[in-house]
Formats: C-alpha cells, sequence, structure tokens
C-alpha cells in the first residue's frame, strides 16, 4: 500500500484523507432533478431500541426488511458488537447500514491497535456521529442510516445510550429509545412499562413487548415468527462484556406475549 500522509489513530479519517475511493457509498449515481430516490428499490431495516436495566443495556431489534411493500428479508440481522463493550443497532436503507457497521467496527479496532488504549464510550459516539455526517449525501437520495449506539461505560460505570439523526447531531438519552418504521409504538410501550433499575430479565421482557407492539401496529416491523423460529435478536452490556439473548429465552417470553394479545 502506497504510504499517504495521514498518520493519526483513526481509520476512518485515514480513508478520508488518504484513501477516499474506499469509502462507502462513493460511487453511488447522482440521481437527476424528478427522479425518484432509491429507498424504493433496496432493502430497509425497520425496528431497534435499547432500554437502560440495574446493570448495563439491553439493546434488540426485530428481523425483518422491507423494500417498498414488500418483505425481502425475515431475518435480518440488525444489532452488532462494535468492540467488547458497546452495541450498534441499524435502522434504514440495509446496505449503508452494514458498510457503516463494519467501518465503524474497524475503527474501533484500528484505534486500540495504533494507541493501545481503547476509545473511551464518549469518543466510540462521536466517531459514529462523523460517520453518519459522512453518509449525508446518500440519505438526500433516501439511503438514510439512522443507528441507536449503546454501551456500559467503565469510567463511569453505567449503561448509556446514544441516538443520532440523519445529519450526525448526537444525543444521549438517559433511560430508554427507539427508531426505525415501529419506533413510535416500541417508545410508547418503553414509556409506559419502563421502571428505573429493571432486574435483565424484566428488561429483556420489556423489550421484547415493545417489539411485539410495534409489530402489532406497524407492517414494517415484524414479532417474533414461533411457526419459522424466528426472533428477535437481543444483547447485553453490562460490565463483564456482552451477552447475546438466547432463542431458549426468547421462545417462552414471545410465546406468552403472542398468547396475551389473542386474549
Amino acid at each position: 500500500m502506497i504510504q499517504g500522509s495521514y498518520d493519526g489513530s483513526s481509520f476512518f479519517d485515514l480513508l478520508r484523507h488518504d484513501y477516499t475511493h474506499l469509502l462507502p457509498l462513493q460511487h453511488l449515481p447522482q440521481l437527476s432533478p424528478g427522479v425518484a430516490d432509491l429507498s424504493a428499490t433496496v432493502p430497509f431495516g425497520t425496528t431497534v431500541l435499547a432500554l437502560r436495566f440495574a446493570d448495563g443495556i439491553v439493546i434488540g431489534g426485530d428481523r425483518q426488511a422491507t423494500e417498498g411493500f414488500e418483505v425481502s428479508s425475515r431475518r435480518i440481522e440488525k444489532v452488532y458488537n462494535a468492540d467488547d463493550y458497546s452495541v450498534i443497532a441499524i435502522a434504514g436503507a440495509a446496505g449503508p447500514c452494514l458498510e457503516m457497521v463494519k467501518l465503524f467496527q474497524i475503527e474501533m479496532e484500528h484505534y486500540q491497535k495504533i494507541e493501545g488504549e481503547v476509545l473511551i464510550l464518549e469518543g466510540k459516539a462521536n466517531k459514529l456521529a462523523q460517520m453518519i455526517r459522512q453518509n449525508l449525501p446518500a440519505a438526500f437520495q433516501g439511503l438514510i442510516v439512522i443507528p441507536i449506539f449503546a454501551g456500559y461505560d467503565l469510567n463511569t460505570q453505567e449503561g448509556r445510550i446514544y441516538k443520532y439523526d440523519v445529519t450526525g447531531g448526537r444525543y444521549g438519552e438517559r433511560d430508554f429509545y427507539s427508531t426505525g418504521s415501529g419506533s413510535r409504538e416500541a417508545r410508547s410501550t418503553l414509556k409506559k412499562r419502563f421502571e428505573p433499575n429493571l432486574c435483565r430479565d424484566a428488561a429483556v421482557r420489556l423489550a421484547l413487548e415493545a417489539l411485539v407492539d410495534a409489530a402489532d401496529l406497524d407492517v414494517g416491523t415484524s414479532g417474533p415468527d414461533i411457526h419459522r423460529g424466528i426472533y428477535p435478536v437481543m444483547k447485553i452490556v453490562t460490565k463483564n462484556g456482552i451477552e447475546d439473548v438466547g432463542e431458549d429465552e426468547l421462545r417462552p417470553m414471545s410465546e406468552a406475549l403472542l398468547a396475551s394479545l389473542k386474549g
């Protein structure tokens, strides 16, 4: 590789400075005025959410992606580990979302290798905001990326949630947040049911209930599919790292919630 002029610890800034052709979406065609945007022709991920509990953060998302009025995938992954203590959940155009996740994961690993230490949680949230801002030209064409970033802050010993707008604006959320097509319904459930210092199991149940309620009213969001064995992706972030909530735990919770909707 040709040696560039950038010598800092940010992989993203290295690409921006010396290898702009390698940045995501650099070859996106520019649409002419009056031409419909690309949003109806690419898969979109729908609802993701995060909430605090006594020991950290629960973050999750449904599994459906839509393409216009059609279901393009029933098994898409929307929640990813950023590093050992932080997680990113994606909503928006699936392709750009996944590219941003991969670049963000590399950014975290690159920083740690260069600096010999992990970037603080606030710094990680700022880095993600920078990447979202870079995506703004694509967002004008309908390829919007609006993630939720959450993690365990080792300095303050607490879970923290960050939300973003399409321009890269970054905002902290104290207790819970949801984004995506079913976010209004999910936030309504979280607002009614949330309590400070929930235990782990109660927090997982609440996250699942919020996604089920979102799926009940939003056609873009899928609930648990017992027949196909498809359940939301859920992760827990604490001082011990990241834990995946397994199907064996989500299945009985899902069956109970769906049964209550029939009642």
